[in-house]
């Protein structure tokens, strides 16, 4: 999964996430006035912190990303004496916008799709704490002067993607004044100027209607060829996928507002089917322009048909003169100027009167790629093969869950640590394998990140 360029890492990004490692136990004993031989006392090491993605409702970009794309959790601390375990390392909590759908980079499996505000998923766990000498005490060890280290956490590689969610999508060509739109009917402060390609960003802003907020989605302009990755046209689309209604805004003033309705609908239909058959509306922006006025009746006319290879069963338009509307079932055109103001309420009450009349949303769920259900691996598994040779010596790898765990934890310049890992190891049936593989005295095995000379009680 790659990026074309962090000039527009807006809606896609890889970040590497690593949850903090646990703390180490300690070895300790009571050094107490009449106590000469004083029992353990080497407290546990705390557990790492996880790293958690949280939903926040105040994002609607990945652009922070840009800046930062590591994310670490803290460390657990170390025990100490006295008993005293060491404190969990800290979360790392990372925020990103609704419609946030995430996976595995190196799999590409997904592993949520976020949508709720305050949504939060686990993507990092955090390694347990060592043990202290004083957890290992027993009626056959009363003494034992080794402790654990702790475990390392997680690391992983995740890809995120975000697909805008909003009630109303705003489409249309470069310069059809669609950011104009949305900066005169929200608080939205977008990027304006006379030219195509000013918004490179959707933006996102809300309208307060009727004592009601309605959240707009300015999607950059498309042009011919989106669907197909021109202009970064399918990083835009995949954003309408989301909007539930779509104000689809003409340039009155372009050449041929007809054919660039037609072009607009022919790359939703190409990008995904589905998004052509959204409800729309209408709105035949720059009316305070004599060409957009001429325009407009040439469009009411012809509009039929011509839409109908792009748009199905359109019916004759109708003209409403004391609203000064033009409308057909299933499509509604308004006349608007989003400079002067003039019909811009009248378009967005027409858009808001079509998602009213919509049947009630259904949960939003990412479908492209569903999780795919595995079942709790047995940590108790091991898998033993035979890497190669060097310099006559034989290398064995060993591989599992537990047995990674196990070696990684141990402390191997403490020496009763190593003969407690031996007898763990002997009793999940490591060693038998090894010898069942021919490892002979004076080879390797490689466990984790862990290497030891293979003797008859090296492990």
């Amino acid at each position: 999964m790659s990026e074309r360029s962090d000039d527009f890492l807006f809606d896609q990004v890889t970040i590497n996430v690593q949850a903090g490692d646990g703390g180490n136990g300690a070895v300790s004993f009571r050094r107490e006035a009449y106590v000469p031989h004083g029992g353990p006392n080497g407290g546990s090491g705390g557990r790492g912190g996880d790293v958690w993605l949280r939903v926040d409702r105040g994002l609607n970009t990945l652009l922070p990303f840009r800046r930062k794309k590591h994310f670490k959790a803290g460390r657990g601390k170390h025990g100490s004496g006295k008993d005293q375990n060491g404190a969990y390392g800290k979360d790392e909590i990372i925020r990103v916008p609704p419609g946030t759908v995430v996976r595995d980079a190196d799999t590409g499996e997904l592993l949520a799709d976020l949508v709720t505000p305050d949504q939060e998923l686990l993507v990092a766990e955090g390694g347990r704490g060592g043990r202290g000498n004083a957890a290992f005490a027993s009626s056959t060890n009363r003494a034992p002067h080794f402790s654990e280290k702790g475990e390392t956490g997680q690391a992983r590689r995740l890809y995120l993607e975000l697909k805008l969610i909003a009630d109303i999508g705003i489409i249309g060509k470069p310069n059809a004044g669609k950011s104009t739109f949305l900066a005169s009917v929200t608080a939205a402060r977008p990027k304006i100027a006379d030219y195509p390609f000013t918004t490179l960003i959707p933006n996102l802003g809300v309208a307060d209607i009727d004592e009601r907020s309605v959240v707009l989605a300015d999607i950059p302009g498309l042009i011919e060829g989106a669907h197909a990755g021109a202009g970064l046209g399918d990083r835009f689309l995949k954003h309408i996928e989301r909007t539930r209604v779509l104000i689809h805004l003409l340039d009155g003033a372009a050449e041929d507002p007809l054919a660039d309705f037609q072009a607009i609908n022919a790359e939703l239909a190409q990008y995904n089917p589905a998004l052509a058959r959204k409800e729309q509306i209408v709105g035949f922006n720059k009316m305070d322009l004599p060409d957009a006025q001429e325009h407009f009746e040439n469009f009411v006319r012809n509009v039929r048909r011509n839409v109908p290879d792009v748009r199905h069963d359109v019916p004759d338009i109708r003209r409403d003169v004391p609203d000064a509307r033009h409308s057909i079932p299933d499509l509604e055109v308004i006349p608007i100027s989003a400079a002067t103001g003039e019909g811009v309420r009248e378009l967005l009450h027409g858009a808001l009167a079509i998602l009213d009349a919509l049947p009630p949303e259904e949960k939003i769920v990412e479908t492209e790629t569903m999780p795919v259900f595995r079942p709790t691996p047995d940590e108790e598994q091991f898998t033993v093969e035979r890497e190669g040779k060097a310099e006559g010596v034989s290398i064995f790898r060993v591989r599992g869950v537990k047995v990674e765990r196990v070696a990684q934890m141990t402390n191997w310049d403490q020496d009763e640590g190593v003969r407690r890992t031996h007898r763990v190891l002997q009793a999940m049936g490591v060693n038998d394998a090894l010898r069942a593989a021919g490892i002979q005295e004076g080879d390797f095995v490689r466990i984790g990140d862990v290497e030891v000379e293979w003797g008859e009680g090296s492990l």
